[in-house]
C-alpha cells in the first residue's frame, strides 16, 4: 500500500522564460554651447534684476571726489561705476596675460607638417 509520503507531487517542469531584452537606457544628453549660453543669459538677467533693485534702493545722492573733480550722483549709480571700473581693470590685466602666453606659445611651438630649418646635409654620390 502506498502512503501519501511515498508519492511525489507531480510538478510540471517549466523552463525559465528568457528575460526580455532590457530597454536601452536613455542616453544622457551632453550640454551644448548653446545651452551653456542660455544658462549664462538667464544668470545675467537675474544679476541685472538684483542690480536694478540695489540701484533703486540706494538713490540718495552722494558726493564723489575723483581726481580734481567733484560729482554728485546717486549712491547706487556711483557704486555701479566703481564696479564697472574694477571689471575693466581686471579685463585689461587678463587680456595682457593672454597675449603674453600666446606670444610665448608661438615662440616655443614648431609648426606641424613643416620641415625643420636644420635639414640634414645631402650626400652626393
Amino acid at each position: 500500500m502506498a502512503t501519501p509520503s511515498d508519492e511525489s507531487p507531480k510538478t510540471p517542469v517549466t523552463e525559465p522564460i528568457p528575460a526580455a531584452p532590457a530597454a536601452a537606457a536613455p542616453k544622457k544628453l551632453r550640454p551644448t554651447r548653446i545651452s551653456g549660453t542660455w544658462i549664462a543669459v538667464l544668470v545675467a538677467i537675474v544679476v541685472l534684476i538684483f542690480l536694478l533693485i540695489f540701484i533703486l534702493q540706494n538713490g540718495d545722492n552722494a558726493t564723489i571726489h575723483f581726481l580734481w573733480g567733484e560729482f554728485s550722483l546717486p549712491l547706487g549709480v556711483a557704486l555701479l561705476f566703481g564696479a564697472i571700473g574694477g571689471a575693466l581693470l581686471v579685463a585689461v590685466v587678463g587680456a595682457a596675460r593672454i597675449l603674453q602666453l600666446r606670444r610665448q606659445a608661438k615662440r616655443t611651438a614648431t609648426p606641424i607638417g613643416r620641415p625643420s630649418t636644420s635639414a640634414p646635409a645631402r650626400r652626393e654620390s
